[in-house]
């Protein structure tokens, strides 16, 4: 009886030791867990706190974003629209039983596409004959023009800007050929000699907001274009992103201000006064990325005295694949090229 007495005794000992270490062990463990979740709460309140303070400091997200990111911007936005059209052809391929991508509209026209290349052919006051001109050779007007952009995916527009004095004579002109015709890209900013640089980069911004093209061109208003084999020849670039295409030249850099093609800024290219490599101002194109890239930074990209310098400088320091092509030397015309000057 004694000896039942004593196992009893030990046995309470031991469930009593063993109660009290696991309500030591449990306590241990709330205290620890209340410890890591206030940490926690701490490191998250800090990075609030520091993504506010960043936020604050950059101008609520508001600052300069460098090349890289840009290119990376335009890249996503890309695909973001690609993934948009797949999903809208996908809904219409349902809705009419997965016929052809051609769908057609209730007046039997086809469906809006993605245009192939924009054109954008500068002219300034004064010029109408030429325009006319353009127009009867390779451009078109009315149903034409309207027939090339839907069948061939080639939009073409006059660029020009306002007169000095808002209103006048040369505006009104302008605005009254505007209604007749309805081909025109009016941009706001003065019409002048020295400011073409200016007009050209207004266009590749303003065109790449308006149309969302796989090509952008610029052509002078003394240029004929030979439309088929523009479309040929930029058919075979669409695999590249981004390409800067046309008559590439290098020519001299004059610093004497009376001469016809002086350049205030001579003294940024070098010693020997020669320009980097541009494509002749006749007419080149860029890509749509290009393109997209000066919308962004139109701000940003300064220009030189010449339109042509201006766009190849804006190149310079980017991941772009220059084309060398003999077909957009417009001042020889040969078989197959693609302008000519007249």
């Amino acid at each position: 009886m004694m000896q039942n007495k004593g196992s009893n005794s030990k046995v309470s000992n031991t469930m009593f030791r063993t109660r009290i270490f696991s309500l030591l062990i449990s306590m241990f463990a709330i205290f620890a867990s209340v410890y890591v979740a206030g940490r926690l709460w701490q490191d998250a309140e800090t990075r609030v706190y520091l993504i506010k303070e960043l936020d604050r400091v950059t101008g609520l997200g508001q600052s300069a974003i460098s090349v890289d990111d840009t290119l990376k911007i335009i890249a996503c936005r890309e695909k973001y629209k690609k993934l948009s059209a797949l999903e809208m052809d996908l809904a219409a391929a349902g809705k009419e039983g997965f016929t052809s991508k051609r769908l057609l509209d209730t007046d039997g026209d086809v469906s809006k596409r993605r245009p192939l290349v924009v054109i954008g052919i500068l002219t300034r006051f004064g010029r109408k004959n030429n325009r006319d001109a353009i127009r009867k050779a390779w451009m078109g007007s009315g149903v034409t023009l309207k027939k090339m952009e839907k069948e061939k995916g080639i939009v073409s527009r006059f660029v020009i800007g306002r007169s000095a004095d808002r209103g006048d004579s040369l505006d009104r002109s302008i605005d009254d050929e505007n209604r007749q015709t309805n081909d025109f890209m009016i941009l706001d900013q003065v019409e002048a000699p020295g400011e073409l640089p200016k007009k050209a980069k207004m266009f590749f911004a303003l065109a790449a907001d308006r149309w969302d093209a796989d090509f952008y061109a610029k052509v002078n208003d003394d240029v004929y274009v030979n439309i088929d084999a523009l479309g040929a020849e930029l058919t075979s670039h669409l695999n590249k992103p981004r390409v800067y295409i046309g008559c590439m030249k290098s020519g001299e850099v004059f610093s004497e201000p009376s001469h016809k093609w002086y350049e205030p800024d001579w003294w940024k290219f070098g010693d020997k006064k020669s320009y980097f490599r541009h494509a002749s101002g006749e007419m080149f194109v860029i890509s749509g990325t290009l393109a997209k890239f000066i919308s962004i930074n139109r701000n940003l990209l300064r220009t030189y005295a010449h339109d042509d310098v201006s766009a190849g400088s804006w190149f310079l320091g980017l991941d772009v694949k220059h084309v060398v092509e003999g077909k957009f030397c417009c001042s020889s015309w040969s078989t197959g090229a693609i302008c000519s000057g007249v």
